[in-house]
């Protein structure tokens, strides 16, 4: 098959609904040509995974659906995804869906899962678009066809703390990415290699794990699923993008509450020793939201912060979510219907 690099096979998609009642799903597909399918799986009622020939190449998403108070399902700023997407495709050598095919596709799935969307304030639809290479080829080279699939699940706090602050560990072996390689992309082979690093700090009874870079070991990079902030009283810092940290949605989101909130936001490099000094730290992430970090480990040496109500954190976490669930007026344009 003729290896397939154009966007142009994503125009004409047509839709299809196929309902596998017995294995406990429901599966859109969208052909747009023999070389490329284009497959929306809306949701797993069961415990069951469809299983896809996947080549090297593999991208994907994390974006929620929330329930306002009045009913309105609402998405946050799925166009952001919808380009990372499309950035994370460039860098990977794979076609992408457009922008509007991505929230179109993200839509359909959500309303047909409407009602598995949880209540205000319960928690939310997860939704997870994925693109990956597929076909039939062994070979080290892009892959002859291209898979855009969506699924979805409602979901709770990510961590079992819930809003209870995090306990990190520092780690100087084992690192997420390295400059050159794919950690600027949401490359779902950027996460595999952090479940060694996970699993050891969690068996010494800390919540999850906060990379350095990996040339000096000593600049803060990334937490295995989120981005990370600290606050220096009217300063909040938070790692540059510069390749190897992924540029997060809420990240995004998160510096531009806290600048019209009246904090000073720098993205630069962190020094691991400004811990020291740091009067909050917490992580940003889809699945976190807002996280407050209690302590850092690092060399054996334990650092608190300030958490709470009253924290800064706390603040941002609130400010976030109402805009997210409606009960903050979104003056930004971020949230979109889904009708």
């Amino acid at each position: 098959m003729t290896q397939l690099i154009s966007l142009q096979p994503f125009s004409n998609w047509k839709l299809y609904m196929i309902s596998f009642s017995q294995i406990g799903f429901w599966q859109i597909r969208f052909t747009t040509s023999a070389k490329f399918k284009l497959e929306l799986v809306i949701f797993f009622k069961k415990k069951n995974i469809a299983n896809h020939t996947i080549s090297t190449q593999g991208l994907f998403e994390g974006m929620k659906a929330y329930r306002k108070e009045d009913g309105q399902l609402v998405l946050f700023r799925p166009d952001q995804n919808a380009i990372r997407l499309q950035t994370g495709a460039e860098r990977m050598c794979m076609p992408s869906p457009s922008i509007d095919q991505f929230i179109d596709a993200v839509k359909q799935t959500a309303l047909a899962n409407k009602r598995w969307v949880p209540p205000p304030g319960k928690g939310s639809l997860y939704i997870r678009p994925l693109l990956v290479g597929s076909g039939p080829i062994l070979g080290l080279a892009p892959a002859p066809e291209y898979t855009f699939l969506v699924f979805a699940s409602p979901v709770g706090n990510y961590f079992k703390e819930g809003l209870a602050p995090l306990n990190l560990y520092v780690e100087d072996e084992f690192h997420r990415a390295t400059p050159g390689g794919a950690g600027g992309v949401k490359a779902i082979s950027n996460y595999a290699p952090v479940l060694k690093a996970i699993s050891r700090a969690k068996n010494r009874g800390f919540s999850d794990v906060l990379y350095l870079d990996s040339v000096n070991k000593k600049n803060l990079e990334e937490v295995s699923s989120c981005n990370i902030f600290i606050l220096k009283g009217n300063i909040i810092s938070t790692p540059a993008t510069s390749g190897t940290i992924l540029a997060g949605i809420t990240r995004k989101s998160i510096i531009e509450i806290a600048s019209d909130c009246g904090f000073q936001v720098e993205e630069r490099a962190i020094p691991v020793d400004e811990l020291l000094e740091a009067d909050e730290v917490f992580c940003t992430g889809t699945a976190v939201v807002v996280a407050p970090v209690g302590s850092i480990t690092y060399r054996g040496k334990r650092i608190e912060f300030k958490t709470g109500a009253q924290s800064v954190s706390r603040e941002l976490y609130s400010t976030l979510v109402g805009i997210q669930t409606g009960l903050i007026k979104d003056n930004k344009g971020w949230t979109v219907e889904i009708n």
